[in-house]
């Protein structure tokens, strides 16, 4: 139960201290107040002098309580599932949201210190759901009830109503949005993505039918195909949600969705390509709370954490930050940035586009409608006296000079360059044409970096480690007797995997390393070197992580080249 108190002050009087009304609004509803005897905030909404969901804001900020708005929120049939519809309707309260590996439901409410309300729904609720209230106005309950308790939400039922024929029936039904199946459907797959832990969403149109795919944990799965009837329906939901032109269908486009979903906002990247069967449709799931996570929570060696922790205290010259699309290069700066974020600092950042906003932090967007480019950018950013530039991408001669320059007059400078390899950054800094001399002493380090799927603890089996196994693995360690395989269960939807863990090879500079560049050493000169000084490789911190257990051989291989070890 909540332990804080509502403040003391009325809540007209807050409304005016937040400028929200005025002396003379608050005036005539007192009056009118006291002919009807409703409460004020009631007053004040119907006479028009401010919206509900302002005013649940504010009484959310003064009570110490999180506030929701319903018309962002998207539908979860779980949470619909476990409170009957009288009851919703009867406490005014309304389930937004449930988790059922940490069995907690998100609960609107009008007044979140209703105790009897909270006590007759913890009772019709199982013993081990714990409920979390957040206040909602009490006309958006009630408006959101029907749309919410009214339809079937989740997928399999809303596919057999099409399937059924009711999709037609309901046809007649009148002009409420939920009242259409498919509109619900694209619902349904955006909760249902988000909750399964997605980064992307598929729609694919193929010759007569549609394909839906996640991508979970960096693998492709195929969730659903439709027939291709629904598909131009679909397009419409989709375009509609993101802001596109629905006329424009031989063009890509790129738009964007905000919603909440399972309790929290998420943005969803839309972008568009037209193909011989119809529009192919990708929604890239920003989700803030799993994406920008604190240095310490990252899932990453204690050694390799604490060598990012040693270059970023250098003051000024360049960290890069290599590997493929979707290696989690994005993931590992706003955690870095994030590690320096404070008052006392100045961070400015050009990215293509802005994925996550970051509080203190000065974000540029550059992209296909930006008149500004990277290197054009980095010359407006030096004029606004950064103590740390975030450039997005090093991706040719000119921005990567600007970057460099940056560097050099005292600023920390983070980036990203596609290289297979922490030394492979050197060739390719030199292949786009910035000279050695710039190089050598500017360079604070290089991380690469590569994402592998975590053995979900559940159901991963243990087996014995054959002979070859520890020849690719260079065990010598004669304890070392057995590894782990994937399996598959419910907790993990059957992949066997659950989340992914972060592989870091950590390059950091120093004299030595910087001689070798000045006179264009080859990459061999490097990586010897750089062992002699204790650096290792992304496959040595693979191995580590099969041998814990956190992963296996199978996928491990996946993502790195173990072959060449063979022949050692």
């Amino acid at each position: 139960m909540r332990t804080s108190t509502p403040s003391k002050k009325r809540i007209g009087d807050q409304l005016i201290e937040r400028g929200v009304i005025s002396h003379d609004q608050l005036k005539i509803a007192l009056q009118e107040q006291s002919r009807t005897g409703e409460k004020i905030g009631k007053v004040l909404v119907d006479l028009g002098f401010l919206t509900e969901s302002l005013l649940t804001d504010v009484l959310g900020e003064t009570r110490g309580d999180e506030s929701i708005d319903l018309s962002e929120v998207v539908p979860d049939a779980e949470a619909i599932a476990l409170i009957d519809k009288k009851l919703a309707q009867q406490y005014k309260v309304l389930p937004c949201n449930f988790d059922p590996e940490t069995r907690v439901l998100q609960l609107a409410m009008a007044d979140t210190y209703d105790i009897l309300a909270l006590d007759r729904v913890k009772a019709s609720v199982a013993p081990d759901i714990t409920i979390v209230p957040v206040l909602a106005g009490a006309k958006d309950i009630e408006a959101g009830i029907d749309p919410f308790y009214g339809y079937e939400l989740s997928i399999e039922g809303i596919l057999r109503e099409i399937e059924t024929g009711e999709y037609e029936d309901n046809r007649q039904l009148g002009t409420a949005e939920y009242a259409h199946p498919l509109v619900r459907l694209v619902d349904a797959f955006l909760t249902d993505a988000v909750k399964r832990g997605a980064s992307d969403i598929h729609f694919e149109p193929e010759e007569g039918f549609l394909r839906i795919r996640y991508r979970i944990d960096g693998v492709l799965h195929q969730i659903r195909s439709l027939h291709d009837k629904y598909w131009p329906a679909i397009v419409v939901r989709l375009k509609v949600m993101s802001g596109m032109d629905l006329a424009e269908m031989r063009a890509p486009q790129d738009g964007r969705i905000h919603l909440k979903v399972v309790g929290h906002p998420i943005d969803f990247r839309v972008a568009t390509q037209p193909t011989i069967h119809g529009e192919n449709f990708v929604l890239r799931i920003l989700d803030r709370v799993k994406s920008i996570v604190p240095l310490e929570k990252l899932e990453m060696a204690v050694d390799n954490r604490n060598l990012l922790k040693l270059m970023m205290a250098r003051p000024e010259g360049i960290i890069l930050v290599t590997g493929p699309t979707g290696s989690g290069k994005t993931t590992t700066l706003y955690s870095m940035l994030n590690h320096l974020n404070s008052e006392s600092v100045n961070i400015m950042t050009l990215e293509d586009p802005v994925e996550y906003p970051l509080g203190l932090i000065r974000q540029t967007s550059i992209g296909q409608f930006s008149k500004v480019g990277f290197a054009d950018g980095i010359r407006s950013l030096m004029r606004q006296d950064p103590d740390i530039i975030l450039v997005g991408e090093m991706r040719d001669k000119e921005t990567a000079e600007m970057g460099f320059q940056a560097a050099m007059t005292g600023h920390q400078v983070f980036s990203t360059l596609h290289t297979n390899s922490a030394v492979g950054a050197f060739p390719r800094l030199l292949d786009i044409g910035v000279l050695p001399d710039i190089i050598s002493g500017n360079l604070i380090g290089i991380i690469g970096q590569r994402l592998v799927r975590k053995l979900c603890f559940n159901c991963r089996q243990e087996r014995p480690i054959e002979e070859l196994e520890k020849r690719l693995l260079d065990i010598r360690d004669e304890g070392i007797t057995s590894l782990y395989r994937r399996q598959g269960c419910m907790h993990c939807h059957g992949t066997g995997y659950k989340g992914r863990i972060a592989l870091l090879e950590v390059l950091r500079m120093d004299a030595d390393l910087d001689e070798l560049i000045a006179r264009r050493a080859s990459q061999r000169e490097f990586l010897q070197l750089a062992e002699q000084k204790g650096f290792k490789p992304l496959a040595h911190d693979g191995i580590k992580q099969v041998v814990a257990g956190s992963t296996t051989l199978e996928e491990l291989t996946r993502v790195i080249d173990l072959t060449s070890r063979l022949t050692n």
